[in-house]
Formats: C-alpha cells, structure tokens, sequence
C-alpha cells in the first residue's frame, strides 16, 4: 500500500500539468473543486490532517483528533486564488515525510490510536487506509473532470510522451 501512496503526488503532478490551462481553476458543473483546489486540498490535508493525526496518535494516549474540514478550508484560504507549483511540492514534501514516518513504525506502535470526529476510533494503520481510500476518491474526481475518455488522455506518470 505505501508503493501506492507514494506514487500518487507524482499522478497528481502529471493529470493537473497535463490539462489544458483553462481547466485549473474550472470546477465541474456539480461545483466540486477545480484542478488548483484539489491540489491545495491534498496538500493541506497531508500536512495538517494525515501528519497532524500521526504525530498526536504517536504523542498523545488516545487523542482527540478534529475533523479537517476541506471545503470550508478551501474557501476560507482561497485556494482557486493560489498558484499551483507550491501545492504540489507540498503535497509531495508532506507525503513523503509521512511516510518516511510510518515506515519508521513498529506494529504497536502502528496500533496506537485516537478518537477522531466524524470518524469514531482511528489507528495509525487506519490512518493510513483512510488516505489510500482518500486517493482513489480524489483519482476519481481529478479523472473526471478532466474527461478522460472524452478528448483528453493524459500521460501515465514515468512513460515517455
């Protein structure tokens, strides 16, 4: 699972470089978030959701860990205003700081855990599931609104163009 996980800031980086420039910070028409607020999303709650449970799990005896409230956070920081680059490196640094971390775990401490809101009891490995689960949503939603299969096909992360 931490292949995956691993791999996808560099899927991120690929899909959202490859779209026509129009389309960073066109939202689909259910108004989910445009290509620029997925990418400060996944950024933000890298850092400040996955990073910040891990580090309280690891710190703390059963923690209270809040919910990150994307959408409220996008509009409160503005994210269709924001530039890109600084979004993906983010997510990128975050991501592999993370997982340097949880490489680093031993299974008990893998089995550490906090009460998280929204959510009920969370262990770091359930922390971890729940940001592959939180990829592939994102996968889904960054495919879709680029409309792959109709017009646009973009490059798979490693393979020549």
């Amino acid at each position: 699972m931490t292949e995956t996980l691993r791999a996808f800031p560099a899927s991120v980086r690929v899909l959202i470089e490859s779209a026509p420039r129009t389309k960073l910070r066109q939202r689909a028409a259910n108004g989910s978030f445009a290509l620029i607020e997925h990418a400060w999303h996944l950024a933000d709650l890298e850092v400040e959701g996955y990073g910040e449970r891990i580090r309280r799990i690891l710190e703390d005896d059963e923690p209270r860990l809040p919910d990150f409230k994307g959408d409220e956070i996008a509009e409160q920081r503005r994210y269709l205003e924001l530039e890109l680059e600084p979004a993906l490196r983010r997510f990128e640094d975050a991501r592999a700081a993370n997982l340097a971390r949880i490489e680093s775990l031993s299974e008990e401490q893998m089995r550490r855990g906090g009460e998280q809101e929204g959510v009920g009891r969370v262990t770091i490995a359930r922390v971890v599931e729940m940001m592959a689960e939180h990829d592939a949503g994102h996968a889904a939603e960054l495919h879709a609104l680029l409309n792959v299969g109709r017009g646009f096909s973009p490059p798979v992360p490693g393979e020549a163009g």
